[in-house]
Order: structure tokens, then sequence, then C-alpha cells
């Protein structure tokens, strides 16, 4: 069941107090948070309350479906510093003919047009999605479509998984079910495709000073810790590799850290300054 407000910003304000600096918000579809309590999405309002909980630096919004999001959710998130300009949105596929099949209410061009939105509402957004390769009845030339839709995007962060049959689902009882081969290779294509534009977006941020959490030390490593930017979300994204000069890190601190080089997916930086 939908946590009412109270209870969230409680929640917030409790982690606060326990030294929690990073919010990660997170439902099964977040832009539709309040709708079966309050009869309207309320995740604009929520997060309107959430910035003012002293303590939390960072508010990160995680698993968006785009049937929701409104122009007031989209200028909210741009009007406020604490909220992270960083948006998980799990499309799953981009062909009509597979976003029908998967029982998705958007479209290919309706998609289009909500992630350029984004991007003009929020600047340097962070976008990360996910896709399913080798859905039932899936074709050639859906995954042609993905490949290009991917290549023109240039996501920050993607995931692809093969699709798994679960039975007594809808999709278990659809035609065209494909080999575990086809659909693992699949997903090996798009994410080739990603590769290339990840570590791009990685290289494109040496020389450039950013602030970083410090999640935790490097094991066996003096002086050396694991940390984030603004655009990794905890567990699934990339990773900082800092090295701390005089000042010891603590986990939850934040630093200002040069990168110094990209290694694949990750950053490997130095931390300058006091951290806070």
């Amino acid at each position: 069941a939908t946590k009412p407000m109270e209870v969230v910003l409680k929640e917030a304000r409790q982690l606060a107090a326990d030294g929690v600096r990073e919010l990660n918000i997170v439902a099964q579809d977040t832009p539709y948070y309040g709708i079966d309590l309050y009869g309207e999405p309320r995740l604009a309002e929520l997060l309107e309350e959430l910035v003012k909980v002293e303590g939390i630096e960072w508010i990160r919004l995680l698993y968006f479906y785009p049937m929701y999001v409104t122009d007031k959710l989209l200028e909210t998130i741009a009007a406020h510093k604490k909220i992270l300009p960083y948006i998980d949105m799990p499309l799953q596929h981009i062909s009509d003919s597979m976003l029908r099949r998967m029982s998705r209410r958007v479209t290919k061009a309706e998609t289009v047009a909500l992630l350029k939105k984004m991007r003009e509402k929020i600047p340097g957004l962070t976008l990360r999605t996910t896709f399913i390769t080798g859905f039932p009845g899936e074709t050639d030339q859906d995954v042609n479509e993905l490949a290009s839709f991917v290549k023109e995007q240039k996501f920050q962060h993607v995931g692809v998984f093969p699709y798994s049959l679960e039975p007594d689902t809808p999709a278990a009882k659809l035609d065209g079910h494909l080999s575990e081969e086809v659909k693992n290779a699949r997903r090996d294509r798009i994410m080739q495709v990603q590769q290339h534009i990840a570590f791009r977006h990685a290289a494109k941020k040496v020389g450039k000073t950013l602030d970083v959490i410090i999640d935790r030390p490097v094991e066996g490593e003096e002086n050396a810790f694991i940390g984030r930017t603004q655009g990794d979300a905890p567990d699934i994204d990339s990773v900082v590799y800092v090295t701390a000069s005089d000042e010891p890190l603590r986990p939850g601190q934040f630093t200002a850290c040069e990168i110094a080089a990209s290694q694949g997916y990750d950053l490997i930086g130095v931390a300058v300054g006091k951290p806070w």
C-alpha cells in the first residue's frame, strides 16, 4: 500500500537525524505516487516537502514510468538543487509493436517527445533506462530499431535484460517465444552499442571537478575510497575511485573531486578541499 506523505516525511526526518544525506525515492511507479490515496499524483507535492528536510542533500528519483510525468513534476525537479537532475525511466523497448505486446500504454513517438521535454526542462539531466530483449514475438527489425534508438538518445546508463519466461503471466501465453541464445545475443548487441556511449560519457568528465558522495573505503588500500557523482545511483551505476590527500574521508561525506582519468564506465579522481 502507498505510504501517506506524513509517513514518508517522518521517515525522511528520521533518516536525516541518523546521518543519512541521500534519499533514493523508489516505488513501483514513482510518478503515480498518491493516486490511490489522494485521487491524483502527488509526487511533486511530496518533493516540495522533502527538500525542506534538514540534513538531506541529495534526492534521487528512480522508477519513473512515462505515463504520469507531468510538466509540474519536471518543473519541481528543475527548481530544487537538492533534487538531483537524475531520472531512472525503465522504457523496456521502443518499437511500437513490442510496446503493444508488452502492454505498455505509450508509443515510440510519445516516448521520444517526453525524453526531449525532460532534457529541455531539467538542465544537465542524467537518464538511466532498462530494456528487455527477446520478448515473445520480437523481430530482427525490432532489435535494429532499439539499437538505433539507444545510439541516438545517448543515455548515460542502460541496463539490458533478456526476457525470462514467468509461468502464469500474460506474456507466457504469447506466441513467438525465442531461444535463450537469441535473447542473449540481442542483449549483448544493445549493450555493445551502449558501452561506447557510456565510455564516452565517462571520458568527457576527465579534467572536471565534481561533487562526490563517499560510500565506502577501498579494502586494503590507504586513503582510497569509492564514491559516486550525482549522476550515479547506489549499487547500479558507475563509481568514482577517490584518493584522499590530507583529510581522511568517511562514508556519507561529500567531497569535491578532480577527475584525473576514466576507466571504462568508472572515474578515478583526487579529493580536493575540505569534505563536508
